[in-house]
Parts: structure tokens; C-alpha cells; sequence
């Protein structure tokens, strides 16, 4: 492996997308995650033919290529632990072309998702995946981690609305995958095995996905809950009714409380909130299915419901779920969130329990943990919230983490829904996927060599996410 020739990469996108003083490196060797590591330069290309002649040029000299886009991923995909180029998407931002009559937009990977749907607005439409990132995240991103968001128990996760991409292989050569239609019955269907793959097999340059109709109508309810195990079981009901939520979010004491602290929200002091939302262009249809998920949450429980179609007053009950992750941080001063075991999936049944186990096993090793995410989806997310300045803490979280994997193993679940492996995750990741690791190996053989693509990620992380890299906290 050869050092970085920056006069080669100055060649190709110009001086100022070249970066290589130690305030860049810095700013572009973390992500969201705990993690840190350095670059040796950071590029900036600003059309696909850049991306293939970096490409091409980091293959022959064996140089590691790590691609990122907002650097809003948790997991610490986009952190270069074995240096080499940071490849930032973010100047690739055109919407190339919009499709009413097909149902669907092209985009280049840099484009930000709530810019995406601005854009897409006039015409009636959005695109629908919603992750609680959106105002930064890039379509790139969000593909690359197969991302989710709020309304994914109704219009799924990224996976549901890419049609075709664009992609530039560890050679160089760029090719065409998938079709600009809903179906497609022929062949291996290479363009899903891109969508999750963290850049670790080909670098996405452009997509075409899906839109859906702006729903002419939404309501959005709340319901109160005494005992969390009954806002599970609600969830489990509510799913079990034939009902079709458009969102259903749950957030615990310790969410509920962060938010109030933070924010003065009034919420009411209970052990669980379940937030219920319908949409549809038809008035009636939507009070329907509110109808029948309140009826669930009353039945198990749940009290004091209030529900509302008003844009401004959805908005207003939302805002605390919408800034819970920063709101966390406030929960105990000394403490601060982060994301660690953070948002595996469970099925519908296990809810309730898994929401129990969280904090059974957060008790159990001195750590604070929460239980919230997109529950119609079976997402449970939780974050560690501890006093990340002293070691013993990460001992702690990090017996923490294995303990409510291997517990989420066992009922059937898996260890991402939507933030990816990256690192952070890799550990329990294998132990799920044990009996496939051995064809995500050949498929990375085959498709980069030379392992240039993001290396050390997925199934080639470290087992030990703790000393995998620097972490981003000063610890004693």
C-alpha cells in the first residue's frame, strides 16, 4: 500500500476539493458514532467521471477509499480506520431528472433528503423514507445504510423505494443497476445488494427512486401508558388489528423525562408514551384506522388520548420524539448519549419484553439505558447514556451492548434496522450472520480485490469496537 500522491487527486477535481491539513483530517475521521480515526486526504469530487478516476487511481495503489456523505451514521461507517481517502459526496447534489407520469426521480447520491422533497413538493409528491437525520443525511447515505425512518412500518425502509443506481465498482468502471421500473423479474438483482452494503462494494453515484403521493390528510395521536410492558403489548395489538399505521413511535420514562427537561414539554410523567399516526387522501379512511388503534391502546391500557389533524398541533405533540437523541444528553449532566446498541429490530411479540430487557440489563451494569424507535416497524431503539470519561463505563457498556444483542439474537431479532454495522455493532452482527459471513466474503472477493472499498467494516470490523479505533472521548 502507497501513500496518498495529492498532485494525482489535484489533477482530477482541483486544488480547492483537495484536503490534507490536520484540521480536515480531523473534522472528516468521525462520524456520529464514538469513533475516530484519521484520513491521509479528503476529496471532494463534483461528477461521477472524478469519482471513477479516483477510484481507478486508489486500486492500483492499493489505497483504502472510505465514502461519506453527511458523516450522520452512528456506527462509524464512514470513519477511515485504515486511513487512506475520504471520498465526500456531498458536491454531487443535482436532482437530475423528475418523472411524474413514472413515478419517480432521478438524483445524484449527494442530494440531502429534506432538499429532495422540497424539490419534489410542487409536484405532490415525496419520497418517503424520513429518517430523523433528514436535514442532513444524503440519498447516498441513506442507501449505503439502507436507512428507515418514522414512516417505515407504512412506506418501508430505503430498500422499498430504490428502483435503480449508478455505481462505480473498486475498478473504476460504472455501471447500471436495476431498472426504472416497479418490477423486475430478471437476473441477480445487484442493485438491492448495494443498498446496505456501506460502501464496502461499489460507490453509488446516482439512484432513482420512488415517490408517493402527499397524503391529503394525517392525524396524529398520543396515549399514556403506566406500565411500558403495556405500551408493548399495544404495539403487538395495534399490528395484530390489521390496523395500518403510518407511524407508531414509543418512548419510555427515561425519554420522557430528558424531553420535559430540555424542552418543557408537559408530557405527563408516566412510564411510556405511544405516539399513533394515520395518512391517506381520504378523510374518513384516516378516522378509521385512528379509530381502531385507539380502541387498541384503551384496551391495554392506555389513558388520557389526545389526537389532532392540525399540521401546527402534530407538530407540537412530535417535537419530543423528534429531538429525543439530543435531548438524552440532558437526562443526568454528567452523563453523556451515545450510540452503541442502538436500534435493533425485534418482531411484534417481543416488544414489550425487549423494552424490559433494556433496562433489566442497564441496571445490571451501572449504565443508563432507553427504550423508544419506530415500534411498528419493530425498531427498538435505545442509546447508553454513562459517564464516558472514565474506562470502567465502557466496560460497562460494552457488556451492556453484547448482553441485549445476544438477547435480541435469541427471540429472532437482528442487530440493525436501520443505522447499519459500521463498528459499533460488527461483534454482535457476526454472531447473527455466522452462518452467511462466509458469502459476504467471496461476494467482497469478487467485487474489490484489492480491498480498497471501506475495509475493516461489516463482517471485517474488529471484534473489539472499544479499541477498534480512537474514541471520541477523553477517557481516564
Amino acid at each position: 500500500m502507497e501513500k496518498v500522491n495529492s498532485k494525482t487527486l489535484i489533477d482530477i477535481v482541483g486544488e480547492n476539493n483537495v484536503r490534507e491539513d490536520p484540521a480536515d483530517r480531523y473534522v472528516y475521521g468521525s462520524d456520529s458514532s464514538v469513533h475516530e480515526a484519521s484520513a491521509w486526504v479528503v476529496v471532494r469530487p463534483m461528477e461521477t467521471e472524478h469519482v471513477q478516476k479516483i477510484v481507478r487511481y486508489a486500486n492500483s495503489k492499493k489505497i483504502p477509499v472510505v465514502v461519506r456523505g453527511s458523516g450522520s451514521g452512528m456506527s462509524g461507517q464512514a470513519v477511515p480506520i485504515n486511513g487512506g481517502i475520504v471520498l465526500d459526496m456531498k458536491k454531487m447534489n443535482k436532482v437530475l431528472e423528475i418523472n411524474p407520469a413514472d413515478g419517480y426521480c432521478r438524483v445524484e447520491a449527494g442530494v440531502i433528503d429534506d432538499d429532495l422533497n422540497r424539490v419534489l413538493k410542487p409536484y405532490g409528491v415525496l419520497y418517503p423514507v424520513a429518517p430523523a437525520s433528514s436535514r442532513v443525511a444524503t440519498i447516498g447515505g441513506e442507501i449505503a445504510n439502507n436507512a428507515s425512518g418514522v414512516r417505515s412500518v407504512k412506506y418501508g425502509a430505503v430498500r422499498d423505494s430504490v428502483l435503480g443506481m449508478k455505481v462505480v465498482m473498486a475498478n473504476g468502471d460504472l455501471v447500471n443497476l436495476g431498472a426504472k421500473t416497479r418490477v423486475q423479474a430478471s437476473g441477480y438483482q445487484l442493485d438491492r445488494l448495494m443498498v446496505g452494503s456501506e460502501g464496502t462494494l461499489g460507490i453509488i453515484v446516482e439512484a432513482t427512486v420512488r415517490f408517493v403521493p402527499i397524503p391529503k390528510f394525517r392525524c396524529l395521536g398520543v396515549a399514556n401508558f403506566n406500565k411500558l410492558e403495556e405500551a408493548g403489548k399495544a404495539i403487538a395489538g395495534i399490528m395484530e388489528s390489521g390496523a395500518q399505521p403510518s407511524l407508531l413511535e414509543l418512548m419510555d420514562n427515561v425519554a420522557i423525562t430528558a424531553v420535559n427537561k430540555t424542552m418543557n414539554m408537559g408530557l405527563l410523567d408516566v412510564d411510556a408514551i405511544l405516539m399513533f399516526e394515520a395518512d391517506g387522501m381520504v378523510k374518513e379512511a384516516v378516522e378509521y384506522e385512528i379509530e381502531k388503534m385507539k380502541a387498541v391502546c384503551e384496551e391495554h391500557g392506555g389513558f388520557d388520548i389526545k389526537w389532532s389533524y392540525d399540521a401546527e398541533e402534530r407538530t407540537k405533540l412530535f417535537a419530543g420524539r423528534k429531538k429525543l437523541f439530543p435531548a438524552l444528553s440532558k437526562y443526568v449532566e454528567t452523563h453523556s448519549c451515545t450510540s452503541l446498541a442502538d436500534d435493533m429490530a425485534v418482531p411484534y411479540s417481543k416488544m414489550a419484553e425487549t423494552a424490559r430487557k433494556i433496562h433489566e440489563v442497564a441496571k445490571k451494569n451501572n449504565v443508563i439505558m432507553t427504550a423508544y424507535g419506530h415500534c411498528g416497524s419493530g425498531c427498538m431503539h435505545t442509546k447508553i447514556l454513562m459517564e464516558t470519561g472514565k474506562e470502567n463505563q465502557w466496560h460497562n457498556a460494552k457488556k451492556a451492548v453484547e448482553e441485549i444483542y445476544d438477547y435480541v439474537i435469541s427471540v429472532g431479532g437482528t442487530t440493525s434496522a436501520e443505522h447499519g454495522i459500521g463498528l459499533s455493532k460488527a461483534p454482535a452482527f457476526k454472531k447473527e450472520k455466522h452462518d452467511s459471513i462466509a458469502f459476504m466474503h467471496a461476494i467482497k472477493k469478487a467485487l474489490d480485490p484489492n480491498n480498497i472499498l471501506n475495509p475493516g467494516k461489516l463482517m471485517d470490523a474488529p471484534d473489539d469496537w472499544v479499541t477498534a479505533t480512537k474514541l471520541r472521548y477523553h477517557v481516564n
